[in-house]
């Protein structure tokens, strides 16, 4: 009993200790920190202050910031007016027709070309044969008459053709220049030897019906015939050959 006694005792003098001591964890958590000295204090104020760039210390390289789109300039900047900058719908309707019927002008220039090689090819066909004051039995009347078809075919494409760039509208301040100068430059050959050979045939045409032989003035059709087209050929590659130069240095 006195030894159970004893133990009972024991335990709670241990605890009273316990309660009564402070816990020495606690004791350290609780207790302030340590004053700091001068010295560490401007130390650490040092080391929180950030330090100016030194003067001649290279600066970061920055990407300069993009042009923003209300810098860039306006017609009314450059010296348009309004009125300048606004479509007209008259012009535009003009140029629409000058662009169409130039159009109709290159595509029948180019059919106009075909009569007009066969009526050259068969110009010795229809030519007289024979001496002068004997019966003139060639050409034939087939001969002719299909030279003469062709000749009369090739004169009214040539002039429907001219009609379709005789009477496109003019645009105003547009100076032609290069290929287009030179081709219309040609028309002044071609125009008057279209108009010439004709008349010359007639009359060739008219002296072989009667049985003689080509003479005076009329000889010169095939020689007028003859410039004519040569002219007009030019007149086509005039216009066509800087085009292919533009595809080839494009492709």
């Amino acid at each position: 009993m006195r030894s159970n006694a004893d133990k009972l005792a024991c335990r709670f003098v241990v605890a009273l200790l316990a309660f009564l001591l402070p816990c020495p964890l606690a004791a350290q958590s609780s207790a302030p920190p340590p004053e700091q000295t001068p010295a560490e204090q401007q130390t650490s104020s040092q080391q929180q202050t950030p330090q100016p760039p030194l003067p001649n210390a290279p600066q970061p390289a920055t990407s300069p910031a993009p042009a923003s789109s209300s810098q860039e300039p306006s017609l009314s900047d450059l010296g348009f007016s309004a009125q300048q900058t606004q479509a007209d719908p008259k012009l535009q309707a003009e140029l629409n027709k000058r662009t169409e019927m130039l159009k109709i002008h290159q595509r029948l220039g180019l059919i106009t070309l075909a009569p007009m090689a066969a009526t050259l090819i068969t110009g010795p066909m229809a030519k007289a044969k024979g001496r002068n004051g004997e019966p003139i039995t060639e050409p034939s009347n087939a001969n002719l008459d299909f030279h003469a078809a062709l000749g009369g075919a090739t004169a009214a494409l040539y002039f429907t053709t001219a009609s379709y760039a005789i009477f496109a509208p003019k645009l105003p301040n547009t100076p032609k220049h290069g290929a287009i100068r030179f081709h219309e430059a040609l028309a002044f050959v071609h125009g008057p030897g279209m108009i010439l050979t004709p008349i010359l045939g007639a009359i060739a045409y008219s002296q072989e019906e009667n049985g003689e032989k080509v003479h005076g003035i009329a000889s010169a059709h095939g020689p007028v015939a003859i410039a004519t087209v040569c002219a007009y050929g030019a007149a086509i590659v005039a216009v066509s050959w800087p085009i292919h130069l533009k595809l080839r240095e494009k492709q």
